[in-house]
């Protein structure tokens, strides 16, 4: 799905409160991660943390930076990792949300604090991501005032896993690169051709079978 074509789609898809309606999936029961309970209001980092287990401490944009050697990263989202998003327009010190559920390959179901409203929590709201190499670097995510997907696109870091470095496969930059990889045909085998009319009249099922009938 193309980010043109994406738009439209998704904004169908999702109710006032954000989740992904009219496909069969309930955000709530549906969702792959349990999200623990927690106040009514939150920072984004301290949610991050409980809703994920890593355990970082300080600003939303210094995440993806202390992650290096201490935590597994990638540009592939998977459910309970965390997304960092840079600082971008009005947001000044980034912001983090976990992941809890993968929808296709371009939305995503995300848990987080302080986003839509200052200090309120929203579970299960989407994110499309409308990168043109569906490498997960610029998101739309839902904002709760708007009724719908924000229309900025966020700049993504990349995936925080709860995981040691080097222990999770990277599978975004695999599809990548199987995507812009040539497909290689099978070789065309010449077809041979029954040596006379009266060859083919004589075993017509095999003729068939060898496709020179």
């Amino acid at each position: 799905m193309t980010p043109a074509n994406a738009r439209p789609a998704i904004d169908g898809l999702t109710d006032s409160a954000g989740s992904i309606t009219g496909s069969g999936i309930d955000s709530q029961a549906g969702s792959a991660l349990v999200i623990p309970k927690a106040p009514g209001h939150l920072e984004c980092v301290p949610y991050a943390r409980t809703t994920s287990g890593i355990q970082i401490y300080g600003d939303a944009h210094t995440w993806w930076s202390q992650a290096k050697n201490r935590y597994a990263t990638g540009h592939a989202p998977r459910v309970g990792a965390v997304m960092a998003v840079q600082p971008y327009n009005n947001s000044r010190l980034g912001h983090v949300a976990t992941v809890s559920r993968i929808v296709d390959s371009r939305t995503i179901l995300l848990s987080h604090a302080n986003w839509s409203v200052p200090g309120k929590i929203e579970r299960n709201v989407t994110a499309l991501d409308v990168s043109p190499a569906n490498d997960w670097s610029q998101v739309r995510i839902w904002y709760g005032p708007a009724r719908g997907l924000g229309t900025t696109h966020w700049p993504v870091s990349g995936f925080i896993y709860n995981a040691k470095p080097g222990t999770v496969r990277d599978l975004g930059s695999t599809r990548l690169a199987a995507a812009a990889a040539p497909v290689k045909m099978a070789p065309l085998r010449p077809v041979k051709m029954a040596k006379s009319a009266s060859a083919r009249r004589s075993d017509p099922i095999g003729a068939i079978i060898a496709g020179a009938y």
